[in-house]
């Protein structure tokens, strides 16, 4: 366990935990936190991940402002999405991973190319959804931390993996949880 496996861990803990709340500072801690597991992945062999946290710090500068931007300033209300739509893009990232694992397999020394693919189209996918407050962000969390636990816990990361293993938990939490707030805004509605 290194400084940058701790200090990745503490700002992603907290981004995680904001984010089940659906607070809005989800997006700097995340930014931080991502940018900092980008150097440590680099360093543990792990290049999808590598990317996947670029892919985050990017995401998070737009989810930050879709979170905030609207006609009237209002916050961005939970939504669910069509089952046809998510079950196109569980597919479309399916697809992505075995293709970039392949990628990964025949061209890098890469550690685990299509566990570390999966790992980075779901969180993609999961962020996507997260970025426009969708409930069906925290399944895809789930699986996501169901792949990551073991990967982590492979490559001797074993803070990241315990972690990981919190948000698995955290994930089923803030589903629920989301679920409870999207019932109540479409009751008023």
């Amino acid at each position: 366990m290194t400084v940058l496996e701790i200090a990745a861990n503490v700002m992603a803990a907290a981004s995680i935990l904001l984010a089940a709340r659906n607070s809005v500072h989800t997006w700097w801690t995340g930014i931080v936190g991502c940018s900092l597991f980008g150097l440590l992945f680099w360093h543990t062999q792990l290049y999808a991940d590598v990317l996947l946290q670029v892919f985050f710090v990017v995401a998070s500068l737009f989810g930050w402002w879709n979170w905030h931007a609207s006609a009237n300033h209002a916050a961005l209300p939970i939504q669910r999405t069509w089952l046809r739509s998510f079950a196109l893009m569980s597919v479309a990232a399916v697809l992505a991973a075995l293709a970039y694992g392949t990628l990964l397999h025949r061209f890098t020394d890469a550690y685990a190319p299509f566990a570390d693919s999966a790992v980075l189209c779901l969180s993609v996918l999961a962020q996507l959804l997260l970025m426009q407050r969708r409930v069906e962000t925290w399944p895809v969390w789930i699986l996501v931390n169901s792949i990551a636990v073991p990967l982590y816990a492979s490559r001797g990361l074993s803070l990241t993996s315990v972690l990981y293993a919190a948000y698995w938990i955290n994930a089923w939490l803030a589903w629920r949880h989301w679920h409870r707030l999207w019932r109540a805004q479409e009751a008023r509605a």
